[in-house]
């Protein structure tokens, strides 16, 4: 059968001070009324059903998960006790995945993504289904069509169509974020998409590659799955999950894999991961303000973001230009747009002078 896996363990430190170990990104509520994560199960209505629609979350984000997706089984959320990066994340679901059903099939999402419209993607997905149906032993990764030279992403060079799999082609390499002028000849050649981080593949194949790239890591994959629905899990989780190497599932299999195919997938695609990229989400006025749940009134002003959790808090600015400014009940934050990339240096600097409770 067909499942889903969302990875949604980050705690999205460039998104603070709304973002913070507490409550992470992924379950703010601030894309008209939603959290990325419920956009996230929302992309797959009709595709997979919420029976076999999991989550693989931090342990201490749990119950904030339960209770913000109700519709989702509680067993299928899937706790790590500490982030190992995405090659455990996705050893753990498909380790449980394949205990209790030997023959899943599974894609790896995130809960990072605004991707439009819904049926492309979706088209895409079945695609990827039925390219690893016929083809039990292929590794599907989606290529994002470009749309500037991006040297933020990470890009999958793409080769000649696959016989007998719809839409795919044969992923040539997979490359790290480039230069400007690399990424110019990218988009030049044609042959290269961003990296979306998405995949579909057997559980038992992407295992069979932990076990022959990370074995120790698979090692202890396999003792956390023999323990579900005993009564030692928990113990067994808390001993064995800590000890796996810390990688990513790019650098851990992706890169060394044999099968890997890519599927082009044409769709507008945001990675929500700073207030940069969420500023993209939304309208600008004449002199290109932006705002967001809050009341904004400015004089003399342009390229402002002003964001609050509070509707009837009002930002008020008079001779500012691309400014950010976010406000929640605890902290706020102001800083030219420009610097938004030391957002993540600012929580680290305030956890090193002991101001945790703002993080």
């Amino acid at each position: 059968m067909n499942y889903a896996v969302i990875i949604a363990g980050g705690s999205g430190t460039r998104l603070w001070p709304m973002s913070t170990r507490q409550r992470p990104k992924q379950l703010l509520r601030f894309i008209d009324g939603r959290s990325l994560l419920e956009i996230a199960v929302g992309r797959l209505e009709g595709l997979v059903p919420h029976k076999r629609t999991y989550i693989c979350t931090s342990a201490s984000y749990g119950d904030q998960v339960a209770e913000a997706l109700a519709h989702i089984p509680a067993e299928n959320i899937l706790g790590e006790p500490m982030g190992r990066d995405t090659a455990n994340a996705v050893g753990f679901a498909a380790a449980i995945l394949a205990k209790t059903d030997p023959d899943a099939t599974m894609a790896v999402l995130t809960a990072d993504h605004i991707i439009e419209p819904q049926a492309a993607f979706q088209t895409c997905m079945q695609q990827a289904f039925e390219a690893v149906a016929r083809s039990p032993q292929t590794l599907v990764t989606f290529g994002i069509k470009p749309t500037h030279p991006a040297t933020g992403y990470g890009y999958v060079h793409a080769g000649e169509p696959l016989a007998g799999l719809a839409n795919a082609r044969r992923a040539l390499a997979f490359k790290e974020k480039p230069t400007q002028e690399v990424a110019h000849q990218y988009i030049a050649s044609g042959e290269y998409y961003w990296n979306s981080g998405m995949f579909v593949w057997k559980a038992a194949t992407i295992l069979a590659e932990l076990k022959r790239n990370l074995p120790a890591s698979y090692d202890g994959l396999m003792r956390i799955s023999a323990a579900w629905s005993t009564p030692h899990y928990a113990g067994v989780l808390a001993e064995v999950y800590p000890t796996l190497q810390k990688i990513s599932i790019d650098y851990a299999v992706m890169e060394r894999a044999k099968n890997v195919a890519v599927i082009p997938m044409e769709v507008n695609w945001l990675d929500v991961g700073s207030w940069t990229s969420f500023a993209a989400t939304l309208a600008a006025d004449a002199v290109g303000n932006k705002s967001s749940g809050c009341t904004f009134a400015s004089l003399e002003s342009s390229g402002v973001l002003a964001v609050s959790e509070d509707s009837e808090h009002l930002i008020a600015t008079i001779g500012l230009k691309d400014v950010t400014i976010i406000h929640t009940p605890g902290a706020t934050l102001v800083c030219a747009s420009d610097k938004a990339e030391q957002i993540k240096q600012m929580v680290g600097h305030l956890q090193q002078r002991g101001d945790d409770r703002y993080t």
